[in-house]
């Protein structure tokens, strides 16, 4: 395994391997014959599912959850891709968007959306991640989801982003993990031996080798959950990527230590967490309570053992303030707790002595799932997105026939935010209703 987290495929001539600006042409060049995500023609859809002022409320909190709610920021999109900045202007109507990626093809797609939808706030770059400094600007929110990964140099990339962050701001990452893309990386090496190349041709060959693929083999379960997988760019991107790493946890943080950032959370936590589905249940949980949390991490994802890649909220290390959501003491009655969009409350065939099941539809995993009591559905249908945890349990309380005392009203919302059913505005108490009037 050890030789799979540390695997890269990297572009190579008869002569060796490529310099690092031969090989940002050949990935550049990869990108213009196989634009992806594959682009699109709308996204009203998408803006339809961003509709709801609440579902950007809880997207905002979770970056910052000290910060009082606005929708005026400034955000980049690192490496946009085909419809990604696009998608962050039609999301943030009232932000400034600037989307940047080195692909024409790309370009072009996200400016076709623009004139579109009439995306006034974006601006479009063709630049590589490390010519972020050349948009002279810096930003509140950098977004650079699935290409750092495929950098010649992902150090010196991060380093560039890192540059054009405001001192409070956040970045959103997403890399790839090594031990769920075991498959993919067997497919890779295949492809290379067998001298399969980016071509329209040898893709359509190879579509037609995966699904003769023998049963069991680590690829097989990710085109059953995948289907997009099978669509030629999105095939060449996974297989025939010139450039591609991967990060355990523990490379992952110490690579955002070493470009001057901090760990902030998980964008999904409950696949990490020693308190959600059945790694709560270990009988090794003792000793992962001893760990600090990242080797608690480190050593939930060897277990869980089919993650595809990390996403992650990261702050700059010389960050003037890092708030982070704590249950030590009183303060957490403040917080107001904003359900996640993507929570679904299920009332049938429930286990002995709950009233509901809560369930985050994102989750890949089938193990997390948050069963609850009497008292915690009352709690739960009392978060309106305007109420601090003090008032949901006092009213709470008053239409019960018994009382909520303060531990189990710390234990449940603590559960709540590590399962990912909610997240906390933790800004000075500011009525959510009245603001939006």
């Amino acid at each position: 395994m050890g030789e799979i987290q540390n695997r890269m495929t990297v572009a190579k001539d008869s002569e060796g391997v490529l310099s690092s600006s031969d090989v940002s042409m050949h990935v550049q060049d990869f990108y213009e014959r196989y634009p992806y995500p594959r682009p699109v023609d709308s996204l009203a859809n998408y803006a339809r599912t961003w509709s709801a002022p609440l579902k950007r409320r809880a997207d905002f909190h979770l970056f910052w959850p000290s910060r009082s709610y606005s929708e005026e920021q400034s955000i980049l999109v690192a490496g946009c891709g085909t419809s990604q900045a696009a998608k962050h202007a039609m999301r943030w109507p009232r932000a400034q968007v600037t989307g940047m990626d080195f692909s024409a093809t790309s370009v072009r797609c996200t400016e076709d959306l623009k004139r579109t939808h009439n995306l006034k706030n974006l601006q479009v770059h063709q630049l590589g991640i490390e010519q972020a400094s050349q948009l002279d600007q810096c930003f509140d929110q950098i977004v650079c989801t699935g290409v750092l990964h495929h950098l010649k140099d992902p150090d010196a990339g991060l380093k560039a982003l890192r540059s054009v962050l405001k001192p409070d701001g956040a970045m959103h990452l997403m890399v790839y993990a090594p031990y769920g893309r075991t498959g993919i990386y067997m497919l890779q090496e295949f492809c290379r031996r067998m001298d399969i190349r980016a071509t329209d041709g040898d893709i359509r060959d190879l579509i037609s080798a995966l699904s003769m693929l023998p049963p069991g083999h680590p690829l097989e379960s990710l085109l059953h959950q995948a289907p997009d997988f099978r669509h030629e760019a999105a095939l060449a991107d996974a297989l025939l990527h010139p450039q591609d790493r991967a990060y355990s946890v523990p490379q992952l943080l110490d690579f955002i230590e070493k470009g001057g950032l901090t760990f902030g959370r998980w964008i999904k936590q409950a696949p990490y967490s020693l308190r959600c589905g059945v790694i709560a249940s270990l009988p090794q949980v003792d000793r992962l309570v001893q760990l600090s949390l990242a080797e608690q991490y480190a050593a939930i994802e060897l277990f869980r053992g089919t993650m595809l890649r990390h996403s992650l909220v990261a702050y700059r290390d010389d960050a003037p303030s890092f708030s982070q959501i704590s249950f030590a003491g009183d303060a957490f009655l403040g917080y107001v707790p904003i359900r996640m969009p993507e929570t679904i409350c299920v009332l049938e065939r429930l286990p002995t002595g709950a009233a509901a099941v809560l369930i985050n539809q994102s989750h890949s995993y089938r193990d997390l799932f948050l069963p609850i009591g009497p008292i915690e559905k009352q709690l739960f249908d009392a978060i309106d997105g305007n109420r601090n945890i003090r008032e949901i349990a006092e009213a709470t309380s008053s239409h019960s026939e018994q009382s909520v005392d303060l531990e189990v009203t710390r234990a449940f919302f603590e559960r709540l935010w590590w399962h990912d059913q909610v997240v906390f505005d933790a800004s000075p108490k500011v009525s959510y209703l009245s603001a939006n009037e």
